[in-house]
């Protein structure tokens, strides 16, 4: 039996792999989406545009993250349960809402995203080379290709799927009401975070050895 605490530790883990492939795409310029969603929320919602390996293990599967960045790049979503078990790739979402002034990719992240409050959906701007992640229909998180210490990308994937404030505090990020997104500099990657109508804001910097 699986207990709850170690259910979230895997689910903050899957979201750190992903976040790990979107920043290797981001380098190269390559456009992806990935849909963190339960089984059966999701069934019925997204077709297929190529015939389907079946894998097996989960995207924390050695070796799985090279399979995963390869298979982003084909046309459409990537499909995961939230304990990284791979759904589907090279998927249409079939969930979509505008989002005005941007592409398919960003409709479809909204719009499954706006079904299913429970998903998430992480998107690779092959164009900017951007990373966004939406949850409830919105952008909650922003963040370019350079690479962050693991420690706080884990505490920021741990914020993502568990929603404690706390973690975004022990990384040293503070909430801030403020009407514009913050920039924060975080060892030289940029981050936009923001949850509840609050943006979060810091003077974030990498910690030196001493």
């Amino acid at each position: 039996m699986v207990e709850t605490g170690q259910s979230h530790d895997v689910k903050s883990e899957v979201m750190t792999a992903i976040l790990n492939v979107s920043k290797s795409l981001a380098k190269d310029k390559k456009g992806a989406l990935f849909v963190i969603a339960d089984r059966g929320r999701i069934e019925g919602n997204y077709r297929p545009h190529y015939p389907q390996l079946q894998f097996t293990g989960s995207i924390l599967s050695k070796g799985m993250d090279a399979v995963v960045e390869k298979l982003a790049t084909l046309d459409g979503a990537m499909i995961f349960t939230p304990d990284g078990v791979l759904l589907a790739y090279g998927s249409r979402i079939l969930k979509s809402e505008t989002l005005l002034g941007y592409g398919t990719k960003h409709a479809a992240a909204k719009g499954i995203t706006s079904f299913d409050k429970t998903a998430t959906a992480v998107l690779v701007s092959e164009e900017s080379g951007w990373i966004k992640v939406f949850q409830k229909g919105d952008i909650v998180l922003e963040t370019d290709s350079v690479e962050i210490e693991p420690s706080t990308l884990e505490k920021v994937s741990s914020f993502l799927t568990n929603k404690d404030m706390a973690l975004l505090a022990s990384a040293g990020i503070a909430a801030a009401t403020i009407g514009a997104p913050a920039v924060l500099v975080v060892g030289g990657a940029y981050l936009v975070v923001k949850t509840a109508g609050d943006v979060i804001s810091s003077a974030l910097k990498k910690e030196k050895p001493r």
